[in-house]
């Protein structure tokens, strides 16, 4: 599954580990994913889907329709 999320537009970014002896190596930033199920009540039915930790709390403060509105204008299926 891809560590994108919809709501946030967050995704995986690249940069160092950096150890004590301050060697540097590549590395990868994912964000927190999570797989919530949320109930719809414009809908009638519970709707899957996979987002970040900062999207859940985007989705507390407006509102999952509002939410679920503005993905199904960009296309993203649920």
């Amino acid at each position: 599954m891809s560590k994108h999320c919809p709501v946030t537009g967050k995704k995986p970014v690249s940069g160092n580990r950096v150890s004590h002896a301050n060697n540097k190596t590549k590395r990868v930033f994912e964000p927190n994913m999570q797989e919530k199920r949320l109930w719809s009540p414009a809908l009638g039915r519970f709707v899957r889907i996979r987002l970040s930790a900062r999207g859940l709390r985007i989705i507390d403060k407006r509102g999952v329709d509002a939410v679920l509105a503005d993905l199904k204008q960009q296309g993203v299926k649920f």
